[in-house]
């Protein structure tokens, strides 16, 4: 019965440790592909210059690369999300000022 008991509890930490890795995937997706529109949404209404479009896909390009990276092994480390949330922190503070300042296509 003990030995049933301890397969059942690593099973339960192992399904825990991989939904909440899984679900970091999925939010950091999303959050990628929010910025995206936000991106597009300032080309579109002129915000956003030629140059600052190409640099703020070229930054969500390393984002992507680096998510690939880390993933690559089949799991993230507390230490590669951290990383991976400051560059997209970083990127959307990008967007933000790119779509804020004085520069604009018209």
């Amino acid at each position: 019965m003990k030995k049933l008991g301890m397969i059942m509890a690593i099973f339960l930490t192992i399904t825990a440790f991989l939904s909440v890795n899984a679900s970091y995937a999925g939010r950091a997706g999303k959050r990628q592909v929010n910025q995206q529109k936000r991106i597009h949404q300032g080309v579109k209404s002129g915000e956003v210059t030629k140059r600052e479009y190409k640099r703020l896909q070229r930054e969500q390009a390393g984002i992507q690369r680096s998510k690939k990276r880390a993933w690559s092994d089949g799991q993230l480390t507390r230490k590669e999300k951290v990383r991976l949330e400051h560059r997209q922190d970083k990127a959307s503070r990008h967007v933000y000022r790119a779509k804020h300042n004085d520069y604009d296509r018209n």
